[in-house]
């Protein structure tokens, strides 16, 4: 995927909110998306859940995050589902890891080689 199709957020973002080259909205000072505040507010979490549950973001910037959701629900809304439409993406095209037994296979065969 090329950097002109990443999703991006087309509101000037405030001060307390960052995106990287990559369009990766997130809470200045922290690595806690948009995305994962929006989503845990609409899931029914309280700012102060969601201040607890990403202690990098104080309770004051989730406010401050939600309230920036609110005031621009269409675009972020729109950002979002684009964010949700990549990973599926991702997740179609990128290859599979080892499995459960091919992890345990290389476990015998490292301590195999250990004991050798």
């Amino acid at each position: 995927m090329s950097r002109e199709n990443l999703p991006r957020l087309n509101v000037p973002l405030p001060e307390f909110l960052s995106a990287d080259p990559y369009g990766y909205v997130h809470a200045k000072g922290s690595r806690i998306g948009l995305q994962t505040i929006v989503r845990g507010y609409n899931n029914g979490y309280s700012p102060e859940m969601l201040a607890l549950e990403y202690p990098s973001v104080s309770l004051a910037t989730v406010h401050k995050v939600i309230a920036f959701y609110l005031e621009n629900r269409e675009e972020a809304d729109r950002y979002l589902a684009e964010c949700d439409a990549d990973m599926e993406e991702l997740r179609a095209t990128s290859p599979l890891g080892p499995s459960l037994e091919e992890l345990r296979q290389r476990m015998v065969a490292r301590k195999l080689i250990k004991q050798a």
